[in-house]
């Protein structure tokens, strides 16, 4: 039995979730299982080219549905899940009791797990660790920005690793290990071990590029990084910086794309009618209602600059208009 797993790629929720899934389905659907990983960016192109279900089960986990007779599993919880309302429809008819969405969780890694466990029987106990600090690190949970900043836990530490993703297959094979190792264990391996230093260092000159490259203004601070291999960057710096402020923007690139983030200070209390993956859709992007992106071509970045210096406006106009309702 080959599996294909579609994963959120770059994303310790995504393989996390991937993880699990994997556990699950081995343990309580198909025990001689052989599972094939797949990496998936949000770009401006439609996600799932052909060919890319191509196993005997295929699944989405912690990404965009996909409307594909050949797809078998899926769990999601982000807001913007569906590419089109035609996509939704097509969830909302089936009835294989497979495909599972649920936007009121913080991370997908908690979501699958539930699920797996309540209608499916699957013993999560194991994975407690790794359920645990995937609804920490994706629903920005954090004691403090000093904790989601310092790298002091091994899951922190194997979050900036699976992040950056320094070669290409990596997260693809980091994935079995989760499913079996403790996150400290985690870290100790070599293809992680070797990524690690380097990174963290990385990450200690990222905290200075930000501060100097940060417009905070308006309760909105702005940042374009795009011209630097920071695509990767933490995105709970700019509250560590800027603790009294609300939102961040800040456009990043790489090869595969030009992309917008849009996030809100985990411990600052936003107005309810802002809602961040709404925002975003106007542009063609998505997430959750405290934090979003927009993914453009690459080579569309003066198009990114501008959507990101419209989004950073239309936010502090909101604080603005807030602040004089006080």
């Amino acid at each position: 039995m080959n599996v294909r797993v579609c994963f959120h790629d770059k994303c310790f929720d995504g393989a996390a979730s991937a993880a699990i899934f994997s556990r699950f389905y081995r343990e309580r659907i198909h025990p001689d299982a052989q599972f094939h990983y797949t990496g998936m960016t949000h770009k401006a192109s439609r996600p799932f080219e052909d060919g890319t279900f191509d196993g005997d089960e295929n699944a989405i986990v912690d990404f965009k549905f996909s409307s594909s007779p050949k797809l078998t599993w899926w769990f999601d919880h982000h807001q913007s899940a569906f590419l089109t309302p035609e996509d939704a429809a097509i969830f909302r008819q089936d009835h294989s009791g497979k495909k599972f969405y649920d936007p009121t969780y913080k991370s997908c890694t908690k979501f699958l797990a539930t699920i797996a466990s309540e209608k499916f029987g699957f013993d999560a106990r194991p994975l407690e660790e790794l359920i645990r600090w995937g609804d920490i690190i994706d629903g920005a949970q954090f004691e403090s920005s000093d904790v989601a900043v310092a790298m002091r836990e091994p899951a922190m530490q194997l979050a900036l690793v699976i992040e950056a993703a320094p070669e290409a297959d990596l997260v693809p094979r980091l994935i079995p290990e989760m499913a079996t190792r403790s996150l400290a264990e985690m870290v100790k391996l070599p293809m992680v071990a070797k990524h690690l230093g380097p990174l963290l260092e990385r990450h200690r000159k990222s905290i200075g590029i930000l501060k100097d490259r940060a417009e905070a203004r308006d309760g909105v601070i702005y940042f374009d990084v795009s011209d630097l291999d920071l695509e990767g960057y933490n995105k709970f710096i700019p509250y560590f910086l800027f603790p009294d402020f609300l939102y961040t923007v800040g456009v990043s690139a790489s090869p595969t794309r030009a992309k917008v983030s849009v996030g809100t200070n985990p411990w600052k209390e936003p107005p309810k009618d802002v809602n961040l993956a709404s925002l975003c859709e106007k542009y063609g992007g998505g997430g959750h209602a405290r934090v979003a992106a927009i993914s453009l071509a690459p080579e569309d970045l003066p198009r990114a600059r501008q959507v990101a210096q419209e989004i950073a406006e239309t936010l502090r106009e909101a604080n603005r208009a807030a602040g004089e309702k006080k």
